[in-house]
């Protein structure tokens, strides 16, 4: 049934209200998809089957919310096709969009805005040799790269290469070309409930150069959350930007704790970077309302597996929400492919940064991935590698976590409902954070140590990736691990 879904076109974020009865969620949330653009029309839909088994419900609910969108005209059935957006929408779309600034073309001058306004990768445990590939990789933050969609890649390559008029290889606007920024638009709309419009997306390299930027354009501190990542925390620390500590709890991140004396919060409230809980409703209100900007990164936001996908917080805020997101977990970290959907207010500033910064991001790129997702490539290789990734985590959670054979009894596995990492932390009584890396690095497995993820003492742990290895190999890397924590 999943294979199914997997191969349809599109991934769609949908939020099914349940209060009225589960078929009158479904039907409003499709609406709404239709009546804000983030179904398009001629969108293929799933089969009943699939989405049933996707959103949890019965094939009955949705082929009746099927039924009742055809007769409404949003939907439209043709006999031996799939059921699609109708070709005329019933209703004016609705959404509301941010207001665009001025594309900054040749000699535009961006003005800027006057008045107020740590362990690197080398703590990833590779083992020493001449080889920069482990024997058993769990390292976190990597996807299978033998997984890489090589001949979509290839095609979409090839169809740029013999399409694109020879401008494309001059110099482009500082905020990437517009046809990946187009595609852009309209597939975080779709996907993860962003609000944007071309005009405020810039292409980056990654998440660390929208960090970069961003410091050049906002003053203050930077609240970065606690337990967080250490490497952006030493990248805000190397751009001389102080930064402090948001306490994370069982809830998410302490949004109680900001003042208006912090200029900006970076956060992951849809899956805490690394204890993978969710921001609570109540906090992400109160993060809505607080003064600050909102540096949202969505890391993983698309590899959800056991509850309804969270959406993305820059929806509720866009005016105050900086989205960053990038390829590195859903495609390859070498692509160098990242984006920020940027506040109407920030978008002037942030572009000329860029533009003294890289002058812009390699263009072949963009429009090679502009057109995986205009052609609903990108979409199929994220729901394949749901699938792939999920089985994985289910294998992780059989053979370490609790239960008859756990190799190390009394270990944690906290949030795992998301993501292609795990963080795993250790029994007070048992073998300590050191010693068990030491073990393995000396069998060659690739994983890191959980402290540095705190400032001060952090609980002993590892954090492993589930998604690095190639499917031969991950079943190996497993039983390793499972090897260094039994002690055999």
């Amino acid at each position: 049934m999943r294979k199914d879904w997997a191969g349809f076109g599109v991934d769609l974020h949908l939020e099914v209200s349940t209060g009225g009865g589960r078929r009158r969620g479904l039907e409003e949330a499709l609406r709404q998809a239709v009546r804000d653009g983030r179904l398009p029309r001629g969108t293929r839909l799933p089969s009943t089957r699939s989405l049933a088994a996707e959103l949890g419900l019965s094939r009955g609910t949705v082929s009746a919310a099927y039924d009742q969108l055809v007769a409404e005209g949003y939907l439209a059935t043709r006999p031996g096709s799939a059921t699609e957006v109708a070709d005329v929408s019933p209703t004016t779309l609705s959404r509301s969009e941010p207001p665009s600034e001025p594309s900054p073309g040749p000699g535009h001058h961006l003005q800027l805005p006057t008045g107020p306004s740590a362990a690197p990768l080398y703590d990833l445990r590779l083992p020493a040799g001449p080889s920069a590939t482990p024997l058993h990789d769990l390292r976190p933050g990597q996807p299978d790269l033998s997984a890489f969609p090589a001949r979509a890649w290839l095609r979409a390559t090839r169809h740029v290469l013999s399409t694109a008029p020879a401008e494309v290889l001059g110099p482009c606007d500082p905020r990437g070309r517009i046809e990946l920024r187009a595609a852009l638009a309209g597939y975080l709309a779709r996907t993860r409930g962003v609000i944007t419009t071309p005009d405020l997306i810039v292409v980056t390299t990654g998440f660390v150069q929208a960090l970069n930027l961003l410091v050049q354009v906002i003053d203050g501190p930077i609240a970065t959350e606690e337990p967080g990542h250490d490497f952006y925390r030493e990248v805000l620390r190397r751009a001389g930007r102080e930064t402090v500590p948001l306490p994370v709890d069982g809830l998410g991140a302490q949004v109680d704790t900001l003042t208006g004396a912090t200029a900006a919060a970076v956060v992951t409230p849809a899956h805490q970077y690394p204890t993978g809980v969710p921001l609570h409703p109540a906090r992400r209100r109160a993060l809505r309302e607080w003064g600050g900007l909102v540096v949202e990164d969505d890391y993983d936001g698309e590899f959800r597996y056991d509850r309804q996908p969270v959406g993305a917080f820059q929806g509720t805020a866009p005016d105050r929400v900086v989205y960053v997101g990038t390829t590195s977990e859903s495609l390859a970290p070498a692509l160098r492919l990242g984006w920020m959907a940027v506040p109407p207010s920030l978008i002037g500033p942030v572009a000329e940064a860029k533009l003294h910064t890289d002058t812009h991001t390699e263009v072949l790129g963009q429009l090679v991935l502009a057109r995986l997702i205009e052609t609903h490539d990108y979409d199929r290789h994220i729901r394949a590698a749901r699938l792939r990734y999920r089985r994985r985590r289910e294998l992780m959670l059989a053979r370490l976590g609790p239960g008859p054979g756990q190799p190390l009894p009394g270990v944690a596995l906290p949030g795992v409902a998301a993501g292609l990492r795990a963080l795993l932390l250790l029994p007070e009584e048992g073998p300590a954070e050191g010693e068990l890396l030491a073990e393995c690095e000396r069998r060659g497995i690739a994983l890191r140590a959980a402290s540095p993820l705190w400032r001060g003492d952090g609980p002993g742990g590892l954090l492993i990736g589930y998604a690095a290895a190639s499917e031969r190999a991950y079943p190996h890397a497993l039983e390793a691990l499972a090897r260094v924590l039994a002690g055999t």
